[in-house]
């Protein structure tokens, strides 16, 4: 770019320091015209004294002009930041708008200034030049190296001796880090009293003790952070340009500049010459062209050798951090660079309470430009260094993304699986890096380590097939005639076989790890982790040592055994498996795998009819999730799923719509074959809840095509929802099909051929089905209520009517506890007819509905559920509200005749329909009458004293 650029880029918002070329304001005073000679004989330069132009396309920035102006009230306003943030704009234009509370002398300062003399000659030349009226016997300093303490204390009386208040601003003090100067300009404005207000710009902090005008609060700071350009900033920035078509490009910008002054405009000006200003904004590389010349010239030219050095090489680099700087470049001094550069504002900002430090995007986007260009097939090197120092930091993943852009794919690989560290692709909170870095690997690489690596790569993704096969590939690898596979290799070989080969590595229920005796003597229980020998022997490879330092080997091993076990159909002990297996999660980097177990333990809870536990080890999950060490790419919709059966299950079948459309949202939905299966089924047997059959068949039909293959397990489960669509439509026969050529199952199975043995007339067939389940121990609330629900509906087809109510009391029991509705709802209008005949029956389980509503005493049946009752007794306050709904008074109107604000009457309202389960204020008002909640009405409308 040319130097013109750099200049006009300063005009809006930098201040280049080798080209201050200022335009002079007419000034008088008692130097006239003329130039004063200064302390070394030369004359003093009268460009230096003048408010600098602003450009006409600057943009006002009116809330740092306010806050200058609110810090020029006080004694030292200071205005710090890199080159090019708009420090001199900022007060050049705050000067000529006229806000400061008095004249402005302004002083530029350059490195020539450094003498003390020569300074403080400046300063009193710039007084005199804006009219500020000093006596003579204040008189110049006599020497450019030294200035008198006298001198001083004259120029601070005179100044407290002021009519009104002046205004110094210094701009440029990093050209003076001369103690003496700062010494000087601290006790004239220690003594000077209240009418100089000085203000600093600067592009680091002055020698001045900040902190102790901070303790006095008689300081104010416009810092880089404050003079970063706000989106509506930069987007009056492009239009100023011309631009404002492009105004979409704006957040563009903003990423890669973070709001640098001299970078946007920079940018500005090139996208006014692109050919395509859009395609301009989004190219990195662009902006970086755009603004090299300026960093070049006005940053790094200006640092020492070993300083642009340390920039270049450690520019490979996200975050830096001393030690790390001094290995790529092989030094000893990178920490005293460091601070210096931060200290300098110069474009390297600390990361808070560490040592690290991090570079502004383009600057080192520029730097390793500089780096290619002037040390060319160096890059690599360095960063093959870095992975190494990363690595042994335990930093894994930015070493592997140092290793995948140096292209050195064997070390990455070679060092995940030789220090066991593979797992962390599957779990951890930087799991989503390592994959992304993983997914740029060849697929031509030799060796066992890259197949391992591109194998759990797949298997993150949920590509089963493709782990498979990667497998293979690394076993064939490790029986090459003189391999020599280590343990690591066999180890990770084991752990990813168990996610694909889940069938090896389980056996009969009755086998269970116990855990050992806790250090209390107190006898440890007994955990279920059924496992097989194979199994076993991968217990056995993961030594004491190595499972201490990764515990995610034993928590992926645990989870992959408990996935083996539910898609094994064997729910039972899936359940205990996985509640096993979150129990052993406690390190950060295996909240990921809690968050998975967590999720699908509350699914089976949930299938189980065990929903309160079920809801809570749900809402665990989403808690685990919304952790750092659980990224958002890996977050699964389980949680959401169970929440949903939750809510079906209890005939709340509006919260099961709003779970299951979050599920479906969720990373892992369309990818994991369990999510995907699950919000099939819950999709469907909500259609079904719904009474619409032919959604639910044609839902589980679409399930049932899916080209992955079926595990027993979700075999299993679309049979039984596909058997009860075939019963809501009235076809016992296709249901009875359906599962018996789904095979033998567990007992939600037998329960579903029997009730669909009793819908076809085969009494005795069904009751045959039963009496196993009557003698089975450990059933579920799920089990224990359809169980008995299908015996009353048994007895009540003979006739038993004592039997039928028996059953039907001990089944209402049951369910209570966890109001589970739904089997009530999907067992027929049976259910109701008993109610309403046993009154008593039904007035001690009024929490039973969406479900029967009792009106004048009686339940009311139908086709369709019966509208719901209070579950909840309402308030008085609530009765009070809802009485004057039923009136068809406005929320305004209720709130002033109860005396009342707008919002609390708001609250009770939507408690109101929580308590009736309705979600409309005229559904909430036609219950409420229902259930004789509302004070009778007289003829006229009136409500009257009885009822």
């Amino acid at each position: 770019m040319p130097r013109s650029s750099a200049s006009a880029a300063a005009d809006g918002g930098g201040e280049p320091r080798t080209a201050r070329t200022r335009t002079t304001a007419p000034v008088s005073g008692r130097g006239g015209t003329a130039a004063h000679l200064g302390p070394t004989g030369d004359p003093l330069l009268v460009a230096k004294f003048s408010v600098p132009c602003v450009p006409r396309s600057i943009v006002r920035r009116q809330r740092l002009l306010e806050r200058l102006t609110e810090g020029a009230a006080g004694p030292l306003t200071l205005i710090t930041g890199a080159a090019g943030t708009g420090k001199t704009t900022l007060a050049a234009s705050w000067a000529r708008e006229g806000a400061a509370p008095g004249p402005v002398a302004w002083v530029t300062v350059e490195q020539d200034d450094r003498a003390p003399g020569v300074f403080w000659a400046y300063v009193l030349e710039a007084l005199s030049r804006h009219q500020i009226a000093l006596p003579d016997e204040v008189g110049q300093p006599g020497s450019a190296d030294f200035v008198d303490r006298s001198l001083l204390t004259r120029l601070a009386a005179a100044l407290a001796q002021l009519s009104r208040p002046v205004v110094l601003v210094l701009d440029g003090l990093e050209q003076l880090p001369v103690p003496a100067v700062a010494s000087g300009l601290d006790f004239v404005l220690n003594h000077a009293g209240p009418q100089l207000r000085l203000v600093l710009i600067s592009r680091v902090d002055p020698l001045l003790p900040l902190h102790r005008y901070r303790a006095d609060g008689r300081i104010r700071e416009i810092r880089g952070p404050d003079l970063a350009f706000t989106r509506q900033e930069a987007t009056r920035l492009l239009r100023g340009h011309g631009l404002g078509r492009y105004e979409n490009s704006v957040d563009a910008l903003l990423a890669r500049t973070e709001g640098w002054a001299a970078g946007l405009r920079l940018c500005a000006l090139e996208m006014q010459r692109a050919d395509d200003p859009a395609e301009f904004a989004r190219s990195f590389a662009a902006s970086q062209s755009a603004v090299a010349d300026y960093l070049l010239t006005e940053v790094l030219d200006a640092q020492p050798a070993a300083t642009r050095e340390l920039l270049m090489y450690s520019s490979i680099l996200d975050r830096v951090h001393p030690d790390l700087a001094n290995a790529l470049t092989g030094r000893t001094d990178a920490e005293w660079i460091l601070a210096q550069l931060t200290r300098a504002h110069l474009f390297v900002e600390p990361i808070n309470g560490t040592p690290w430090c991090r570079y502004q995007p383009l600057f080192a986007e520029v730097l390793r430009m500089h780096l290619r260009h002037h040390r060319p097939g160096l890059e690599p090197r360095l960063r093959r260094r870095a992975a190494s120092w990363l690595a042994d930091s335990g930093r894994l993943a930015e070493a592997v993304e140092q290793a995948a852009a140096a292209e050195d794919w064997q070390w990455a690989c070679a060092r995940m699986v030789s220090r066991s560290e593979i797992g962390q692709l599957l779990t951890g909170p930087e799991a989503h890096r390592l994959e992304r870095a993983f997914s740029r690997m060849p697929s031509d690489l030799a060796g066992a380590a890259p197949a391992l690596v591109a194998g759990a790569g797949a298997l993150a993704r949920y590509d089963t097939a493709g782990c498979r096969a990667w497998l293979d590939r690394a076993a064939e690898e490790l029986r090459e005639p003189g391999a020599r596979p280590t343990g690591e290799a066999r180890l990770a070989l084991s752990l990813l076989r168990l996610f694909t080969e889940p069938e090896a590595y389980v056996t009969e229920p009755e086998a269970y790890l116990t855990e050992p005796e806790a250090d209390n003597g107190s006898s440890a229980r007994h955990a279920a982790d059924p496992v097989s020998q194979r199994s076993r022997e991968l217990t056995e490879q993961v030594p004491r040592q190595l499972a201490e330092a990764h515990p995610e080997i034993e928590a992926l091993r645990r989870y992959g055994l408990a996935c083996a076990l539910q898609l094994g159909a064997r729910p039972d002990d899936a359940r205990k498996a996985f509640a096993y297996a979150a129990e052993g999660c406690t390190d950060e980097v295996t909240q990921g795998v809690r968050h998975s177990c967590l999720g699908r333990l509350a699914l089976l809870e949930a299938q189980f009819g065990s929903l309160s536990q079920a809801e809570e080890h749900a809402l665990l999950a989403l808690e685990v999730a919304g952790h750092r060490s659980v990224p958002p790419t890996r977050r699964s919709g389980i949680g959401h799923l169970a929440l949903a059966a939750v809510a079906l299950e209890r005939g709340e079948l509006r919260d099961a719509r709003r779970h299951l459309a979050l599920a479906c949202r969720s990373p892992d939905a369309g990818h994991d074959p369990v999510t995907d299966t699950e919000i099939a089924l819950t999709r469907a047997r909500l259609d079904l809840a719904h009474g619409q059959w032919h959604a639910a068949l044609t839902a589980v039909t679409a399930a049932g095509a899916s080209p992955r293959p079926r595990a027993p397990w979700s075999a299993q489960r679309m049979a039984l929802v596909c058997a009860a669509a075939e019963l809501a439509r009235g076809e016992p026969g296709a249901a009875i099909a359906v599962l018996e050529g789904s095979g033998p199952g567990g007992s939600a199975h037998t329960l579903a051929l029997a009730r669909a043995r009793l819908a076809a007339g085969d009494l005795d067939r069904a009751l045959g089905l039963l009496a196993p389940l009557d003698r089975r121990p450990g059933a579920g609330t799920a089990e224990r209520v359809r169980l008995r629900l299908l015996r009353a509906r048994a007895a009540a087809l003979t006739q038993d009517s004592e039997a039928a109510y028996r059953l039907l009391h001990d089944a209402l029991t049951a369910a209570r506890p966890e109001r589970m509705r739904l089997p009530f709802t999907e067992a027929g209008p049976w259910v109701w007819r008993l109610l309403e005949h046993r009154p008593d029956l039904a007035a001690g389980h009024a929490w039973l509905l969406p479900g029967p509503t009792r009106v004048n005493g009686a339940f009311r049946t139908g086709g369709r559920p019966p509208a719901p009752v209070v579950v909840e007794r309402l308030t008085d306050r609530e009765r009070e509200v809802l009485q004057r709904a039923a009136e068809l008074m406005s929320t305004e109107e209720i709130a002033e005749a109860l005396y009342l604000s707008v919002n609390t009457v708001k609250t009770h309202l939507r408690s109101i329909y929580r308590k009736l389960a309705v979600s409309r204020r005229s559904d909430a008002v036609r219950c409420a009458r229902e259930l004789h909640l509302l004070r009778p009405m007289s003829g006229d409308g009136e409500v009257t004293s009885s009822g």
